[in-house]
């Protein structure tokens, strides 16, 4: 029986606040129960509990402010969710995977959490991926403090917020977001909620000593403690002052570690009595967040027990309700099951937005290579929108400010963003960490906040760590938001060999493993007007774009053309025909385009046939029909590449061709491509492994003597 008070401490919460506070944390509990009944009727398909974590999640949505806070949270924040609006009809229409899911449409599993009108930033399963969005967000705050439009996306004392568990502590994107936080001294709010275990997994076997804040002590800016995360008065207490030491800038970036339970299961599909002895969980539930607030509440004489009684009978009526209408509503249409994939509006493949002005033709100008188009154009497109900012490894032109002011300027390996700096400041182009994933994560947060940004991956040999937030962050975040959450981010990616000397790290592609991204839109030109065009489209399309540039052809004469304006934009899914052609079709990209090109003419030269040769400039979406047509007339087809022959982009091709165009094929369809094999650091193995004009030239002419 719960008994009241009747002399209470002074506290710094109200009563309605208290009762607020007590209801958040039943419904969470409830939401809990009534989506372990559901899947166990087959009415949801999945089930992961917030159990436990009810008070440290009340008490940072109750302390923290929707209206200029920004949330990034994991999939145990039911309650958090709760307290800022998500009503429990929301979160059984997730379960259920409803139609009308507001959070997904139907696209993810339960308790991932969206609230664009709160700032709460869509979840996904990938708990430690997060952790670089929340520092990108935080670094938008500064950023749009310093633009012109910043009054309307920045408030003073913001503080982003980012919660994660125990285990998420040991994942290299943790430690890469703490440490940017940490150099730049943002108000960043990490929350561990450490109910002890990774799944089966304890946390001394995750974190060093067992406890996060100990070992996180003594990094410079960053403050820690620890707090018991099942005292929901304790936690508001505490967190209230905490917050608003950051909101007056004593303190920089904050981590703390509260303690909680779990006297649930990690999810449904686990068992905890596998490898939790009885004992353990038993002395748990003495500490269980429901029963510690209603002794705290009832002992400071906030409420009484008859108001906590008939709160939860209000609530479990309130999800009962809850139940059926979730139930009952209907499910999603599966013609609908590829929409929000991309942007519908100002999408890159819009042919009357991107395709209407031609390229500017100055008498006289001076055709520019690659490289220098590309740096034109992301001059043009900062000058243009104040939104852009650039970073990325070396890519600015200096960090410190004596050397910004005296020396000539890096600005990238390749010189791609030289004078970026120089021209339009730190907070708009700068060096970002030696961390790929570091990199694009943080991008993903600045777009989240308006931003567009323009980063760069030094090497595409090097972007496999940013696989993760390639493909399960940015190329999903309109899709499991339903639509509405975007990721505008373009990422650059020097690719490709023939250098000399690139060997192993230096020469890989791979492009076609990225098409198997969906969501994520995929440019490869082959020159200057192109590099320009595609470049401007991706930059101002909201698709999330790779935008992969041969290094090989930065600086070569023969792709060179001149500057085509500051307007000029090219559609995606829209091939070049580069040659004309009636008795074989070369279906090419990248640097193989020049050299299919070689090979077209000494075909004609030397044989007297006829190659068409179509770059297709980009890889998804790909521009089938210009393909088929050609092959339709030619009914010969090569297809170039540099990628490697073993399941590259060039066999997915091969295969649409072999799917619509069979009955006109009058010989095998044949690839060209790198051998299955690294590139190797001798210039006459490198010949060997890679693609050259001969070898385009022997398929082409093979294939028309078929």
């Amino acid at each position: 029986m719960l008994k009241a008070q009747t002399q209470a401490p002074a506290h710094s919460i109200t009563s309605a606040e208290a009762l607020a506070l007590y209801r958040t944390m039943v419904t969470s509990r409830c939401l809990d129960d009534a989506e372990i009944t559901l899947k166990k009727r087959n009415q949801a398909y999945f089930q992961i509990s917030s159990a436990g974590h009810e008070a440290i999640q009340t008490a940072l949505a109750h302390v923290l402010d929707p209206t200029r806070d920004w949330f990034f949270l994991y999939y145990r924040d039911r309650a958090f969710a709760l307290h800022l609006g998500t009503t429990p009809l929301d979160m059984l229409l997730q379960a259920v995977g409803a139609a009308d899911d507001p959070a997904s449409a139907g696209r993810q599993m339960p308790c991932h959490f969206s609230m664009p009108d709160k700032n709460l930033v869509t979840v996904s399963s990938v708990t430690g991926s997060r952790c670089n969005h929340a520092v990108g967000a935080a670094e938008a705050g500064r950023i749009w403090k310093k633009l012109a439009a910043g009054a309307n996306h920045f408030q003073d004392g913001e503080v982003v917020l980012m919660t994660l568990g125990d285990g998420t502590t040991h994942q290299g994107e943790f430690q890469e977001a703490i440490w940017s936080a940490c150099i730049q001294n943002l108000p960043l709010l990490t929350v561990v909620e450490d109910n002890g275990y990774a799944i089966s997994t304890p946390v001394e076997d995750n974190v060093p000593g067992g406890d996060i804040a100990r070992a996180m002590q003594g990094m410079p800016n960053l403050t820690t403690l620890t707090i018991d995360g099942t005292d929901v008065i304790g936690c508001v207490e505490q967190l209230r002052a905490l917050v608003a030491k950051m909101r007056s800038g004593i303190y920089g970036p904050v981590l703390v570690r509260a303690t909680t339970v779990r006297p649930y299961s990690h999810s449904l599909s686990d068992d905890q009595r596998n490898y939790r002895v009885a004992q353990e969980i038993a002395e748990e539930a003495s500490r269980c967040p429901l029963l510690v607030a209603e002794r705290r509440l009832l002992e400071s004489g906030l409420v009484t027990a008859e108001e906590l009684q008939e709160a939860r009978r209000e609530v479990e009526r309130e999800v009962r309700h809850a139940m059926s209408a979730a139930v009952e509503a209907p499910k999603p249409d599966p013609d609908t099951a590829t929409d929000h994939l991309y942007a519908t509006e100002n999408s890159p493949l819009d042919e009357e937005l991107y395709g209407k002005h031609l390229p500017i033709e100055e008498p006289g100008a001076e055709p520019i290579p690659l490289a220098k188009a590309i740096n034109q154009t992301l001059h043009d497109e900062m000058e243009r929108d104040e939104r852009i900012v650039v970073f990325g490894q070396d890519v600015a032109d200096a960090s410190r400010e004596e050397a910004l002011a005296t020396c000539n300027g890096k600005g990238g390996v390749f010189k791609v963003t030289a004078g970026l700096t120089k021209r339009f400041g730190k907070h708009r182009c700068f060096n970002g960490s030696l961390a790929e994933a570091n990199i694009v994560g943080r991008a993903i947060g600045m777009a989240a906040r308006g931003l567009r940004p323009v980063v760069e991956v030094q090497f595409f040999d090097y972007i496999w760590t940013a696989m993760q937030q390639l493909r399960l962050e940015m190329a999903t975040m309109r899709y499991r938001s339903g639509g509405a959450w975007t990721a505008p981010v373009v990422v650059r990616v020097p690719i490709g060999g023939y250098l000399r000397g690139g060997s192993i790290y230096h020469s890989q592609t791979g492009e076609g493993i990225f098409t198997q991204c969906p969501g994520l839109r995929i440019a490869y030109p082959s020159n200057a007007q192109d590099a320009a065009g595609l470049l401007r489209t991706a930059i101002r399309c909201d698709d999330p774009v790779l935008f992969l540039e041969p290094k090989h052809l930065y600086y070569q004469t023969y792709n060179r053309t001149p500057y085509p304006g500051a307007e000029y934009t090219l559609p995606f899914g829209k091939a070049a025909t580069r040659r004309q052609g009636r008795d074989i079709t070369i279906v090419t990209w990248g640097a193989l385009v020049q050299k299919s090109l070689e090979a077209a003419e000494r075909l004609a030269r030397e044989d007297g046939y006829e190659a068409e040769v179509i770059d297709i400039r980009t890889l998804n979406p790909l521009d089938e029909d210009t393909i088929f047509e050609s092959v339709r007339r030619t009914h010969r087809v090569v297809i170039a590449c540099e990628e490697g022959l073993t399941g590259g982009f060039a066999g997915e091709i091969a295969a649409l061709i072999s799917e619509h165009c069979f009955e006109w094929l009058d010989a095998p369809i044949r690839r060209v491509a790198s051998l299955p094999c690294w590139v190797a650091y001798s210039p006459v193995l490198e010949d060997r492994i890679l693609p050259q004009t001969d070898d385009v030239f022997t398929s082409i002419r093979d294939l028309v003597r078929y």
